[in-house]
């Protein structure tokens, strides 16, 4: 599982989160966990995509408001994704267990990574500044 549950969050505000929020991710482990936990946040949307191709069919189909984007896929990097939320101006986070310049090409450098495994409070965190992530 990728979220440590350390107890319940901070107190929130569900108006504060993005309403659509698109998960890709390859592990559904992982996924599942994520859009669980993202759910109980009061996010009313959570989509999930497992590769490149499904994550442009989703975007394209609906953009959503928020996407976490994990890097390493199965037998692909996501960069192509991240391609596509930049040119439609939607806000993103890298997702990866890998660190160092190595997991995020210097063309995407400035965007924020949220590493692998993250706890509760830091996934709430991230979607609270959504949409500082443009």
């Amino acid at each position: 599982m990728t979220t440590i549950d350390a107890g319940e969050p901070a107190a929130h505000n569900p108006a504060d989160l993005p309403k659509d929020v698109l998960i890709v991710e390859d592990d559904t482990l992982i996924a599942l966990d994520a859009s669980e936990t993202i759910s109980s946040f009061g996010v009313a949307s959570v989509r999930t995509a497992r590769g490149v191709a499904d994550a442009l069919q989703a975007i394209a189909a609906r953009a959503p408001d928020f996407v976490l984007l994990d890097v390493g896929l199965i037998k692909e990097k996501s960069f192509a994704v991240a391609e596509q939320l930049v040119l439609q101006k939607i806000p993103f986070v890298f997702v990866t267990g890998y660190s160092g310049p190595a997991a995020v090409p210097a063309a995407y450098a400035h965007y924020p990574v949220l590493r692998k495994p993250y706890l509760r409070d830091e996934l709430l965190e991230t979607l609270r500044r959504w949409r500082d992530h443009a």
